[in-house]
């Protein structure tokens, strides 16, 4: 390659990065930011971040409003996320079926969104007596082992920020300690507890991972509180197995 194409390739892969980190400044702004917040959030000068943008609402990635220039997301970055989500859901379908096959329980999948866990699917299990959740229903995190596994793989000041809002939306007391405690154990583990916290009666057990673009799922088991000593072990194994699973799928 010589000199010229060699420099030609190393602008395109700068204006890549560049609108990627245009994306990402824009990704927790549903209502969107002027041209000069977001140079100055990622960082560039305005003609650049102008340049960019144009070229990004030119192919659906961006949209500009109409009132006050404000630059949000568009609709092909939604149909793209559409598309990975039905990757996932799809793919961890087979690791579903597995689970509860090894375990005679409730498999379920779900994904963290803000401060919210949404559950994406579910298997149910074979027993009369088994915990069965909605799709689409949304949980929250720190009283959850799906929400609880997903903080975990955050940075502490992100998972704190999170468990917050949480508090905050719900009106609780704020329990940064035991969360903290908590977080450090799953951490050390990959394994996220949840004994009657969030509903009486219901123990789980989880594991979070991301997919190849960075967002973060997770699998869990519920089972009856009754019934939940004698199938611990093999539910922690079997999740410690789904999660390896995922992660090589999906990675």
């Amino acid at each position: 390659m010589s000199e010229k194409e060699n420099t030609a390739a190393r602008g395109g892969i700068q204006v890549i990065n560049r609108a990627a980190r245009i994306l990402k400044a824009l990704k927790d702004e549903p209502s969107g930011l002027s041209l000069g917040k977001i140079a100055s959030a990622v960082s560039l000068p305005r003609s650049t971040v102008q340049r960019i943008v144009g070229a990004l609402v030119e192919e659906g990635f961006l949209v500009t409003g109409t009132r006050g220039g404000r630059i949000r997301l568009g609709p092909e970055i939604a149909a793209l996320a559409e598309n990975t989500r039905h990757n996932v859901v799809e793919t961890c379908r087979l690791i579903l079926n597995e689970l509860s096959q090894d375990t005679g329980e409730t498999a379920d999948l779900s994904v963290l969104r803000g401060d919210k866990m949404v559950f994406l699917d579910q298997v149910p299990g074979v027993h009369r007596l088994r915990a069965v959740s909605s799709v689409g229903d949304a949980f929250p995190l720190t009283t959850t082992a799906n929400g609880q596994a997903c903080l975990a793989e955050l940075a502490k000041d992100d998972a704190l920020s999170k468990a917050h809002t949480e508090w905050s939306r719900l009106g609780t007391a704020p329990e940064e300690a035991p969360l903290a405690a908590r977080l450090g154990q799953v951490r050390a583990t990959g394994l996220a507890y949840d004994l009657d916290s969030h509903t009486d009666g219901i123990s789980a057990i989880g594991v979070a991972f991301r997919d190849f673009s960075g967002t973060l799922y997770s699998i869990s088991v519920p089972v009856p509180s009754s019934r939940f000593p004698r199938v611990k072990e093999d539910v922690e194994a079997a999740l410690i197995r789904a999660k390896k699973n995922a992660e090589q799928l999906l990675s």
